[in-house]
């Protein structure tokens, strides 16, 4: 199911000012961590004002309403917006429109009903969940629900007084990052918008998606300490029902995806998302904390730092049909009281350097101006010459690259003549501006040459991704890579440098090529990439793979999966097979966990797993295999009863999830404590594991630089 819903700031604030009787609202940095339902604050008439101790705010219904109608006018642009940038991605583009679609289906039901408000509240929810949320469109505020958010609107106008000043880095719409500045007559766009009390208070009852607030995008000035004026909205810029929003750093850019709310397990009991081996935002990460910097939100993906560490997962048996195992656990929380971690961890079968198929790959190199750098084309090159080393004789490699023209450096040769290939790769410098599309020609030229069924055929871009895409249109190239995709070819990229990094680029290319994305930041990384994790890196095990969860709603009262925000899949094409998935490579580990909430009375019977994929090779209609499926049921034994007694792996797991929520700002993570989390890792650390080590020195990097402290300052519970 979708879990993604984008709401309209504008259209809430008049839904609140209609339903609540509500015309005040402000940003409280201090709230109780939960909140029970007291009196309704009476309606305030349009116009009047409500005195703070910091600041005299008053909300004028109309202006919502103009704003709200303004917003309404400029939703059709807005849709095309976040169609083209869906579209980028064809593949994953139709799934996400049928996701939509049967997303709309869902929420097209009546809000929760006090009851199961109530059930959450006991287990120790954050009622976070995708139905509730889309409710609030309608306007349509549970009777139960009114008193709460009186008295949260209410307690934010008076913590007004507490806001003094601040400095710190805010979430606007859909996660865009903002400044707030002194809050004494300035403009702060997204404040409100990103982590305000009141916007958390919709949260908590599920009436804002992730990374969403009250200013729809607009700017909300703030008058100076006591002066008298009224709370206005500018017109916002165009908040559409957008399931990601791009976002720069410099002249990076990244992709914002939210963060997976709450499901109702009544509502929905199947979790349906594609696979996902990536480690890219990981890399990203550690670059950005050793050049004194914390990563954008934006640039970190959950998932991706969970399955960059590896996990003593077993692989299948021989006699098992699938090319993978799968490993299932549970343990309490150890930091949210009512709250369990269920781990799906998949280990691929493993293939040694005789046994796996031949290599035919084909090296298409950056050589543009702006790969000139050290940590840039020099480190690429390190990179080929180490993976070269590790070639058999009947593997071929071939060497292109792109800049102010495309050229082919090496034909497809055998990894036998080493020399001759080193001296190609030695032979590459940079300069000249960037035509991606005439490379990619020219690389897939090359490759369909040397094609070779039953053979791993494979393009891998070495790239900062900076480039201008040329006489091809972006959609045209994508598709482009799908379709040789889908007839064998794959295609991986592999990152590197900063300052322009175009990680959204990168991954759109892997996504449509059946590939993987990674991010290299050293030697040491190329090493593992191209080295010590070549058979994951370019052996492919099995094609479009999908894992489907299947909650058992006597034992689950609702869950989160953490991370694969971008790799939903609409439950009704789990066996649909031309929606495209994942891959995985030998050897890989790739690891799924959700936050999940128990009922009382739970039995260990907790969720049933269903894998589905393909063999390596063409798709169906291109002559491959058809797909296979296999279940897996949660084992009796395997909740931990506490969560000392849990798997060492499992715990690393968790703070690699837990760090990387907390480094994007996710709701959930708000109130958790980096100091408990690197405490908690410290006991948990797996012996002579040095990616243990280094987690642990990277999160006490992130704590030096500010990370978490925004979480300690402003609450959404």
């Amino acid at each position: 199911m979708s879990t993604r819903t984008t709401l309209l700031g504008a259209s809430i604030l008049t839904a609140l000012a209609v339903t609540a009787g509500l015309s005040v609202t402000a940003c409280s940095m201090k709230e109780p961590a939960r909140f029970e339902a007291e009196e309704e604050l009476a309606p305030a008439p349009v116009g009047t004002s409500v005195d703070g101790p910091a600041a005299i705010v008053t909300a004028q219904t109309t202006a919502v309403q103009a704003t709200a109608a303004q917003t309404t006018a400029t939703s059709d642009k807005s849709k095309a917006t976040a169609q083209d940038a869906l579209s980028a991605s064809p593949g994953r583009g139709l799934a996400l429109d049928d996701q939509r679609e049967q997303r709309n289906e869902t929420l097209s039901e009546s809000p929760p009903t006090g009851a199961e408000y109530k059930d959450l509240a006991e287990a120790g929810a954050d009622r976070q969940h995708a139905e509730t949320r889309a409710a609030a469109a309608d306007a349509s505020v549970a009777d139960e629900a009114k008193p709460a958010l009186a008295r949260r609107a209410k307690g934010d106008v008076a913590a007004m007084g507490n806001l003094g000043t601040l400095s710190t880095q805010t979430r606007g719409p859909a996660g865009a990052t903002g400044v707030a500045a002194p809050m004494d007559g300035v403009s702060v766009g997204g404040l409100i918008g990103g982590e305000g009390s009141t916007a958390s208070g919709l949260r908590a009852l599920g009436y804002l998606g992730q990374g969403q607030g009250l200013g729809g995008g607009g700017a909300v000035t703030v008058p100076p300490s006591g002066t008298s004026s009224s709370l206005s909205l500018s017109t916002p810029a165009p908040d559409p029902d957008l399931d990601t929003v791009a976002a720069t750093s410099g002249t990076e850019t990244y992709t914002d995806y939210g963060s997976n709310p709450f499901t109702m397990v009544a509502k929905d009991h199947l979790s349906t998302f594609s696979i996902d081996v990536d480690t890219a935002s990981y890399s990203i990460m550690r670059k950005k904390l050793e050049g004194g910097v914390l990563p954008p939100p934006e640039a970190v993906r959950a998932e991706e730092f969970i399955n960059y560490l590896d996990y003593a997962y077993t692989g299948p048996s021989a006699s098992s049909t699938a090319p993978f195992a799968v490993h299932m656990a549970a343990m309490p929380d150890p930091f949210r009281d009512g709250h369990h971690i269920l781990r799906v961890g998949v280990k691929g079968k493993e293939l040694s350097r005789d046994s796996r198929p031949p290599l035919h790959l084909t090296f298409l190199v950056d050589v543009s101006g702006s790969m000139s750098s050290p940590d840039k084309l020099p480190l690429a090159k390190q990179s080929l010459h180490m993976l070269v080393d590790n070639l058999r004789e009947d593997d071929t490699v071939a060497l292109a690259t792109y800049a102010g023209r495309v050229a082919e450096i090496l034909p497809p040769t055998s990894a036998g003549n080493t020399r001759q290939i080193h001296q190609a790769i030695e032979s590459l410098n940079s300069g000249g501006s960037t035509a991606m599309s005439s490379g990619i020609d020219l690389a897939y030229q090359m490759a369909w040459g040397s094609f070779q069924p039953g053979a791993e055929n494979r393009v891998v871009v070495l790239t900062d991704g900076d480039a201008n895409v040329g006489r091809t249109s972006w959609d045209d190239m994508l598709s482009q890579v799908k379709g040789y995709a889908d007839k064998g070819v794959t295609l991986s990229t592999i990152g590197f440098g900063m300052g322009n990094y175009q990680d959204t680029l990168m991954e759109q290319l892997s996504d449509n090529g059946d590939g993987n994305n990674y991010y290299v930041d050293g030697a040491q990384q190329a090493q593992r990439v191209f080295v010590d994790d070549l058979g994951g890196t370019l052996i492919t095990i099995a094609r479009d793979v999908k894992i489907q969860v299947d909650f058992n709603p006597d034992s689950v009262l609702a869950y989160r999966l953490i991370g694969y925000e971008n790799r939903d899949i609409a439950d009704r094409d789990f066996r649909n097979d031309k929606v495209d998935a994942g891959e995985v490579g030998a050897g890989h580990d790739v690891t799924a966990l959700y936050d999940v909430i128990l009922r009382d009375g739970y039995s260990t019977n907790l969720a049933t797993v269903r894998m589905r994929w393909e063999k390596p090779g063409a798709d169906v209609d291109q002559g491959g295999a058809a797909a296979q499926e296999k279940a897996y049921s949660f084992p009796d034994r395997a909740l931990a009863e506490r969560t000392d007694l849990a798997s060492r792996d499992l715990r690393m797991a968790y703070v690699a999830g837990t760090y990387a929520e907390i480094l994007h700002g996710s709701p959930q993570a708000q109130e958790l404590s980096l100091d408990r989390l690197i405490a908690f890792a410290q006991q948990s650390q797996r012996p002579g594991q040095k990616d243990d080590v280094e987690l642990i020195g990277l999160m006490k990097q992130a704590r030096a630089l500010g990370a978490g402290a925004r979480g300690a300052a402003v609450s959404v519970r």
